[in-house]
């Protein structure tokens, strides 16, 4: 049976319900983020709301209101940890992009010089008008578009990457973001709605006992727990809040503000502050690059860019086909070794009767004509390409015999 494309997944995510629910390496963490959420809203129901039923006309809603906030805080927190954060799918194989021929000096004929490949690791795209500059990831063999980055804990380019939150076991990036802050938010007020309940009903049992605050709080000791916890919470997801809050109203992301701070960092990406609410809240979110469920092709990218589907089931017009493309390519690359050499041998002559005609010497210099095949340098990388392509054209054409 054919596997799908999440089960030889290359990153450290943790896959369920065959594909659908996607989280992070650290997603036990996410039990322990819904136990803080859930308990405290048992305790509170079961020790503190029952008490404030009969105490209003509405009474129940006390009770309900914070059950049905905490559903909403767990959908949230679901929602955030369990799909795709943004993840760029990997290449298979470099990037179409221009390739650079250099010179480097070869092990084998010291001073002779042969032609080597350069890749570039950054190039400039443009961004509302303003040069960026964008690196080459090397684990995932693809140029990071903006604002992207690769996750260390996750082994995976997100895009718009905020950063790796432990508690929700997941990265947060540009698919999950929106989610993250109404979790966190939504938390916040989770928080002062219990510790404003709790101290409310502290306050009737002192009105109804006529005692003090030491006596209220004897006869009630599972809220100033409540109390002690919800405040000690609330400066942890109160803060986070405020803190993308911030970042939202500049359009910024918490690794480009931790990273950029001492900078003197051109934010291309603002819009103003309602246009960055806006594209937070109000946008559509993009669809997933990555279909986990779909069934994996094993595919290879032969030399040149052209992909091939490797299997048993290859016909031999196929294989004649790659051998042909071999062959060109093999045959390319032996002119711009040949193209380089006879530039460099045709340089160092020019350099040689310069000089002898300048010592009034009588040498004669051997031209590029008389020792060029002597001096042609063809690098070991041609070599190796040209046995393949005989050995590859010496297979096809005995299956071609049969």
């Amino acid at each position: 049976m054919e596997k799908r494309v999440y089960e030889v997944w290359k990153g450290r995510n943790k896959f369920f319900l065959g594909g659908r629910l996607i989280f992070g390496p650290d997603g036990k963490s996410l039990v322990v983020s819904a136990s803080l959420i859930i308990v405290p809203v048992i305790i509170f129901c079961i020790f503190v709301g029952r008490h404030l039923v009969h105490e209003f006309h509405a009474g129940y809603a006390i009770v309900m209101a914070p059950i049905v906030f905490t559903i909403y805080v767990l959908v949230l927190l679901l929602l955030t940890s369990a799909r795709d954060p943004g993840i760029i799918p990997r290449n298979t194989h470099l990037p179409d992009e221009e390739f650079r021929y250099g010179t480097s000096i070869s092990h084998e004929a010291a001073g002779r010089q042969t032609p080597r490949i350069q890749f570039p690791r950054t190039k400039e795209v443009i961004v509302n008008g303003v040069s960026v500059r964008v690196k080459y990831c090397e684990t995932c063999m693809l140029f990071r578009p903006p604002r992207c980055s690769h996750c260390s804990i996750c082994n995976n380019c997100v895009e718009r990457f905020d950063h790796h939150c432990p508690w929700v076991g997941q990265c947060i990036g540009l698919r999950n973001y929106r989610f993250f802050f109404l979790f966190v938010s939504s938390s916040t007020l989770l928080c002062i709605y219990v510790l404003s309940m709790s101290g409310l009903y502290i306050k009737i049992l002192m009105r109804d006992h006529e005692c003090t605050v030491w006596e209220g709080i004897q006869e009630s000791p599972s809220s100033v727990v409540l109390m002690a916890y919800c405040f000690i919470t609330l400066w942890f997801v109160g803060g986070l809040t405020g803190f993308h809050l911030y970042l939202i109203s500049s359009n910024q992301t918490t690794y480009e503000n931790f990273r950029y701070r001492a900078d003197n960092w051109l934010n291309v990406y603002d819009r103003g502050c309602a246009g960055n609410f806006g594209e937070v809240f109000c946008s559509k979110i993009k669809p997933s690059r990555n279909k986990f469920r779909a069934p994996m092709q094993e595919v290879q990218l032969g030399p040149g860019g052209s992909t091939q589907e490797s299997g048993a089931d290859s016909c031999p017009e196929d294989r004649r086909m790659k051998v042909e493309d071999d062959m060109d390519i093999g045959g390319d690359l032996l002119k711009i070794s040949q193209r380089h050499n006879i530039k460099d041998v045709e340089s160092h002559d020019r350099n040689s009767l310069e000089i002898d005609s300048a010592l009034g010497s009588g040498t004669h210099t051997p031209t590029a004509n008389s020792d060029r095949n002597s001096r042609w340098d063809i690098a070991p990388e041609v070599f190796a390409m040209n046995s393949n392509v005989n050995e590859s054209r010496s297979y096809a054409d005995q299956k071609q015999g049969y």
